[in-house]
């Protein structure tokens, strides 16, 4: 790690903690969402994280080793400030609300935003910079744009399958910006495109004839965290002519992997697209 440099802070006339993050680089960070800590772990910067969200599990290790202060809309409050952050990470409005508990209580804040892949790539470098390792984190960056390069010029034997993502099933919610980028890097054909630069969930609501007029021939489902049930896909009103349907091609990919913008969707995320896409195919590396 770099050198330290100490900082004269005041304490909070209510919560009786500094106004003021106390060291660069930070020394105590609480990240509220998976990628940041992931991110921070394959920079090798995790002795700096001294709580997680609850979804955090990559790497496996994370559960054992890190105290969990929230899940994703709500957090412990009292716990995170008990840890003495130097900095918090957060990720969206949709964390809004925890976030102005802490910045009230005087403890630095980044909130990140990022919802495609070049987005992505920026929190990775940002993160990076915020921990004194800019060079690793622009190293870590290079790596992954070289890898979605390389996949995405990989030749496929057959034309582009046409693809629909759900991203929730009651109601039918799509289009996730980088969820379909990674669909077109796999050699895919994303049947909603436009809804990617809808950022709000409420926004890619859809009524189940679009998905069926579009005629998908793979159907890629990620619940946020609640198990696919295909049955139930199948038996939707209309759906049996689905291309996607009638060829038995429903395949589930796991959220941690899918939902989260951050590493794991431009590796495994993005390998279990392929492998979904070109069962026949080599995994790709």
């Amino acid at each position: 790690m770099t050198s330290e440099v100490m900082t004269t802070v005041t304490p909070h006339p209510i919560f009786g903690i500094p106004s003021a993050m106390r060291h660069f680089p930070p020394r105590r960070i609480v990240c509220l969402t998976e990628e940041t800590v992931e991110t921070l772990y394959l920079l090798g910067e995790q002795d700096r994280i001294v709580g997680v969200s609850g979804y955090a599990v990559r790497p496996p290790q994370v559960r054992r080793e890190k105290p969990r202060v929230s899940a994703f809309i709500s957090a412990d409050i009292p716990k995170i400030l008990a840890l003495e952050p130097d900095l918090v990470l957060a990720f969206s409005d949709l964390q809004a609300e925890i976030v102005a508990d802490l910045v009230r209580a005087g403890v630095a804040v980044h909130v990140f935003n990022q919802r495609d892949i070049a987005g992505i790539l920026a929190m990775i470098r940002t993160l990076g910079a915020l921990v004194g390792a800019a060079d690793r984190a622009d190293q870590l960056a290079g790596s992954f744009e070289a890898r979605l390069a390389s996949i995405a010029s990989t030749p496929r034997p057959a034309a582009k399958p046409k693809v629909y993502f759900e991203e929730w099933d009651d109601p039918l919610i799509s289009g996730i910006g980088w969820v379909s980028e990674l669909i077109e890097i796999a050699g895919g054909e994303d049947v909603l495109p436009k809804l990617r630069f809808q950022q709000a969930a409420k926004d890619r609501i859809i009524s189940p004839d679009v998905v069926r007029d579009a005629a998908p021939d793979v159907i890629l489902a990620s619940w946020c965290g609640k198990k696919v049930v295909p049955d139930r896909i199948r038996q939707r009103p209309g759906w049996s002519e689905i291309p996607a349907v009638r060829n038995n091609r429903i395949i589930e990919i796991k959220s941690p992997l899918i939902l989260q913008p951050g590493p794991a969707a431009l590796t495994d995320g993005l390998d279990a697209i392929v492998a979904a896409l070109w069962p026949q195919s080599p995994a790709s590396s």
